[in-house]
């Protein structure tokens, strides 16, 4: 669908700190940023953990656990986050005294997602007496239930909204649970897993047991690059807590202070460890992770992420990175085929339905939610793409536009038609289900309904919003610099966005699909790459100018740096 490039409105900035540059004054107030103490990134301004409901009973379970040496299993989740929190929740339990623990990765092939009956059954058979999710479990009724039946406790940490009914867990950490006051809602599932670590050192402190057993209180900070990478790679919005998170997480990445994992995922992403920027995580080391869960078994991913020597993390930092390229394969034509099922149905620019569901038996379950965010971004409509799953069940996996919360249309559904949807969850961009196979066209028809009642054609229009145009002593690298520090920036706080109109001096196709242009404003030549372009338009010799919608970035090339553009959409003449 064709983009459409508009300029943010300018809001009022005047509660800023005049030494912020004025560019910068207005891109933070027209995000929502009214005072300097909301800039402020210091730990000492994050919130506190005792605002979290359930935290103090996790925290005397967890604690009487170690002191006992009971058996504790950690079930975590099969992406990103879930990794991340999987291996905080590890490491963080060592630092406190555990030397009886160990991990779960639900296979998504075999078992699905979360806390399920079977693996509860597992936990138990590997001498679970304690259980703990992570990013996962506020749904996991009937797996809470079989575990409680099996005589473990469970503790569940989690951040995706809940259901009308909770499990019966002998504790829930979850920020979006009803009644709990704490006031960030944003937190990732890794940020959950890390307040619990801090609030457990807290409650340890004050029993003495650092004291008592000889043990040197441990710095909870050396976690914090496991929580800035889950947070950014699982695109929660970036409040200003979760900034807070990222922004620490990163400080101590840059200062050499990570896991060997994290270096060795830094390295094979091919970016630059002291100058990572937040959204290295989302399109580097992300992606990289989230491939074990996706093709094969997540747990390769937590092992990375918990080696303590930097030679074994580089081997399986280039195995995941040889499943990465796997899954792009795979997703590339799974991406072809859905486009020729969309032309197929005459599904055009001038024949645009509300919303997409697709499902296709040989398609890959791993990497349906990438098929489905590229679907969502090139026609700017909610999508759900379904596979196979098991027992006559397909799976999908959605992605939203801004404006239509999908777990809550999903929810509605379900409440309209109860049984179709044999379960769900999820968050209001993105969001997992389950139906019978037999049931996918009643589904197709009622998710097309609903995504039409819920949304307005002004949620319709794909809209790039623009900070505004830069005049040409703004493309600098001191002022592309500043962007750069002035973040972290991602969901909710987006990257500055600009757009000017250029004179072509030169284009060419680099990488197979990438567009590498010279373009110039004024007496000011620029170099621009507009990834992934449509090769049957671009490059395009007849075209002498380009109105383009842009971050300014800095690009180094053999110890030489220069201002580089990174485009977002293109515009002929």
């Amino acid at each position: 669908m064709d983009k459409q490039i508009c300029r943010r409105e300018t809001v009022d900035c005047s509660t800023l700190p005049t030494h912020l540059h004025p560019i910068l004054k207005q891109i933070y107030a027209s995000r929502g940023v009214k005072s300097e103490s909301e800039l402020l990134q210091t730990a000492d301004q994050m919130h506190k953990p005792g605002e979290l409901l359930g935290l103090d009973q996790a925290c005397a379970l967890l604690f009487t656990a170690i002191k006992q040496n009971k058996r504790i299993i950690v079930v975590g989740d099969f992406d990103a986050d879930g990794a991340t929190s999987s291996a905080l929740m590890m490491q963080g339990l060592s630092l406190l005294g555990s030397d009886n623990h160990d991990f779960i990765v639900p296979n998504r092939f075999e078992y699905g997602y979360g806390l399920t009956p079977e693996i509860s059954e597992i936990a138990v058979q590997q001498g679970a007496e304690v259980i703990v999710t992570v990013d996962n479990g506020i749904s996991c009724i009937k797996g809470v239930a079989k575990a409680k039946e099996l005589g473990c406790i469970v503790v569940v940490t989690d951040h995706h909204l809940p259901g009308e009914h909770l499990p019966d867990a002998d504790a829930i950490v979850n920020p979006n649970q009803r009644g709990c006051s704490f006031p960030s809602k944003a937190l990732a599932g890794v940020g959950v897993a890390f307040y619990l670590m801090a609030a457990l050192r807290q409650t340890m402190r004050q029993q003495e047991w650092f004291t008592s057993k000889g043990i040197t209180e441990p710095n909870m900070a050396q976690l914090l690059d496991l929580v800035a990478l889950g947070t950014v790679a699982d695109v929660v919005s970036l409040d200003k807590n979760n900034r807070i998170l990222v922004t620490q997480g990163i400080k101590r990445i840059r200062a050499g202070a990570t896991r060997p994992g994290i270096q060795a995922l830094i390295e094979i992403a091919g970016k630059n460890q002291q100058k990572l920027v937040a959204s290295d995580f989302g399109f580097g080391l992300g992606p990289r992770l989230n491939a074990a869960g996706r093709l094969d078994d997540m747990g390769l991913g937590i092992q990375c992420l918990l080696e303590t020597d930097l030679y074994k993390a580089r081997l399986m930092a280039a195995e995941l990175d040889s499943l990465n390229k796997t899954r792009r394969e795979i997703e590339h034509g799974m991406q072809v085929e859905a486009e020729q099922v969309l032309n197929s149905l005459n599904f055009n620019q001038a024949n645009l339905p509300s919303s997409i569901a697709l499902y296709q038996s040989d398609w890959h379950q791993g990497v349906i939610g990438i098929v489905a965010g590229r679907l969502k971004e090139k026609f700017h409509r909610p999508t759900i793409v379904f596979a196979d799953g098991s027992n006559g069940e397909i799976k999908g996996s959605a992605r939203s536009i801004s404006g239509l919360h999908i777990r809550d249309l999903l929810e509605h559904i379900d409440s309209q038609y109860p049984g179709l949807i044999l379960k769900f969850g999820g968050h209001a961009m993105a969001a997992g289900l389950s139906i019978k196979v037999e049931d996918f066209q009643q589904f197709q028809r009622l998710f097309e309904q609903y995504a039409n009642k819920w949304l307005s054609a002004e949620m319709l229009d794909n809209k790039i919003l623009s900070d505004g145009e830069l005049s040409t002593d703004a493309f600098t690298l001191e002022f592309a610099q500043l962007l750069r520090e002035s973040g972290p920036w991602g969901q909710s706080f987006a990257e500055p966005v600009f757009d000017n109109h250029f004179k072509i001096i030169q284009q060419r196709i680099v990488g197979e699909k990438h567009l590498k242009l010279m373009v110039q404003i004024d007496d000011l030549a620029i170099d621009a790459i507009a990834f992934n372009v449509d090769t049957s338009i671009w490059p395009n010799h007849k075209c002498e100018t380009v109105h383009l919608a842009y971050k300014l970035d800095i690009n180094e090339f053999r110890g030489k740096q220069t201002v580089q553009l990174l485009v977002d959409h293109i515009v002929a003449g």
